[in-house]
């Protein structure tokens, strides 16, 4: 069995650039928190988004397994528009309504979880067997439970805590079981 551990960042503060945003008080505190969890869980490998509060949310459990974080492009957030949306809410409920509509400058549902989809496909083909860390995002962290099972949705994606942690159980690439390790609102189980 390979076990993903999906992690949907910690609290951010909020800025324009995606890449650079940093954790909050309060998400470097919940960073600590999951770190504490996830040593329970005899970690192999840490990958992450490029985004910095996805790298800093696992960043923990790399140094207390002694490992480099490796990053990975492709589990970076969905690009929702090439520019600020005047509503977020709307834009998001769009594109989870017509899979296939993307704002300017954006990535539709489709392409954000084929991204996503191929990119943990990749991670079950190198490191089988293992118990891997994946820093993401919470749209992209539901889009990829989505093309798994379509009962991960938007209302799926609206219930995610800031950070929460999913953990997919593969058998080769079949997934065998989803079960939620953690967030704010739920301990660790």
């Amino acid at each position: 069995m390979t076990n993903l551990y999906l992690v949907r960042h910690a609290h951010s503060v909020y800025t324009l650039d995606e890449l650079t945003r940093p954790l909050s008080e309060q998400g470097l505190n919940d960073a600590k928190t999951i770190t504490d969890t996830l040593k329970a869980m005899k970690i192999d490998v840490v990958i992450s988004s490029p985004y910095k509060r996805a790298i800093q949310t696992v960043e923990g459990i790399a140094a207390y397994i002694s490992g480099a974080i490796l990053i990975e492009d492709d589990f970076k957030e969905r690009l929702l528009s090439g520019q600020p949306v005047e509503d977020f809410q709307a834009a998001i409920e769009k594109v989870w309504e017509d899979s296939s509509f993307a704002w300017e400058g954006g990535e539709s549902n489709v392409i954000a979880q084929k991204r996503g989809a191929e990119a943990v496909m990749q991670v079950l083909k190198k490191h089988p067997n293992k118990n891997i860390v994946i820093g993401t995002h919470g749209n992209l962290l539901a889009l990829i439970l989505n093309s798994f099972d379509q009962s991960y949705g938007f209302d799926f994606w609206k219930q995610l805590d800031m950070p929460d942690i999913y953990r997919l159980a593969f058998d080769g690439a079949g997934l065998k079981s989803v079960s939620r390790v953690w967030s704010r609102i739920n301990q660790p189980r």
